[in-house]
């Protein structure tokens, strides 16, 4: 078994949880039956009501129950870690196979040797487990790009592990805002140095993109990053129901955060608008490479070609002229006009 009744563990596995009675035994049995590697596993809870509690006591979890938030609970998680080396994963995870950590930690740790310092964390390619058909080649398009290190790229549901003394250099997650902390942590990372990609993929549960729908939930993260990265702390804090917990989750509703955009932008004039508008386009440009990668999936996913032309003919040609303030007027003015589409549709 790989967790040990006494001692030091490897890695210490911290999982935040709100009511995921139905996801926590698979995981935790995953977990169990990992090979060559001492885990100590960590339920970090944030009140639930269900049987998440008598699941993880059962099979032998350490529990912690504290504020609901998932930063709030992982790091209260992370007080509690006696190992060396952290792995935060989300509840709705899977692992692919009995070797997954041992190889993952060994392949962070190389690399850590290769670089000299602790500033090195990692993540895992996703593969998600569906209940319904459809939607192929978008659900392979996000799995491709869960394995790429660029910026936004990173989140929570691919895992992160990183030394425990790297993540109290970090101060921990940001529990400032009650959302996109992992964004936060990730981002602040790639700054210092490189995320790398770990081996093995990680499993993870599509049930918000199938009761949300996929397509409006890619809609209202794209908006919610364009929104965070612009700084537009009103937003949020007017539209306190972007984020369900999983198990409350249904088919997703655009119309009223459309509405809501159009009334601060008229709260705040014009001027203010017109801002937000050209940050929005600045935003857009930056992600054009997007199309271009999505363009190489598809090529590969319908045609099995593997060598990618798209994104490195947008690195060559276009990306330099991103920059450039005149296209950020001509996106902004394409964004809002999409906007203006999009929201007239919901309104029929």
């Amino acid at each position: 078994m790989t967790r040990p009744a006494s001692g030091t563990p490897r890695l210490s596995v911290i999982l935040p949880t709100l009511n995921e009675a139905a996801n926590l035994p698979g995981l935790l049995t995953q977990l169990r039956a990992q090979q060559g590697i001492a885990l100590q596993i960590i339920v970090a809870d944030g009140g639930s009501t269900d049987a998440t509690r008598e699941i993880a006591e059962h099979q032998g979890a350490e529990w912690l129950e504290g504020p609901a938030g998932r930063a709030l609970q992982m790091n209260l998680g992370a007080t509690r870690a006696r190992a060396d080396w952290l792995l935060f994963l989300h509840a709705d995870s899977g692992l692919s196979d009995p070797g997954q950590l041992a190889r993952a930690l060994a392949a962070l740790r190389a690399t850590r040797q290769q670089l000299g310092h602790e500033r090195v964390a990692g993540h895992f390619r996703l593969r998600f487990q569906r209940t319904r058909p459809g939607h192929d080649l978008a659900y392979h398009y996000y799995q491709e790009k869960s394995a790429l290190n660029r910026p936004e790229c990173t989140n929570g549901d691919q895992g992160l592990l990183l030394s425990r003394a790297f993540f109290r250099q970090l101060g921990g997650f940001d529990e400032s805002l009650w959302f996109l902390e992992d964004q936060r942590l990730a981002e602040t990372i790639r700054r210092l140095v490189v995320w790398i990609t770990l081996p093995g993929e990680l499993l993870t549960s599509a049930r918000r993109f199938e009761q949300e729908g996929l397509g409006r939930r890619m809609v209202l993260s794209a908006l919610i990053m364009n929104f965070h990265a612009m700084g537009w702390r009103e937003f949020f804090e007017r539209a306190s129901d972007l984020y369900r917990n999983q198990d409350q989750t249904a088919r997703l509703q655009l119309k009223p955060i459309f509405r809501l955009i159009d009334q601060l932008n008229r709260e705040t004039g014009r001027k203010v608008s017109r801002q937000r508008w050209l940050a929005t386009g600045r935003y857009v440009l930056g992600h054009a490479w997007q199309p271009a990668f999505f363009l190489d999936v598809a090529l590969a996913y319908r045609w099995g070609l593997l060598r990618r032309l798209f994104l490195p003919l947008h690195e060559r040609l276009f990306e330099p002229l991103c920059g450039l303030r005149p296209l950020h007027y001509v996106t902004a003015a394409l964004t809002w006009l999409w906007f203006r589409a999009y929201g007239r549709w919901l309104d029929e």
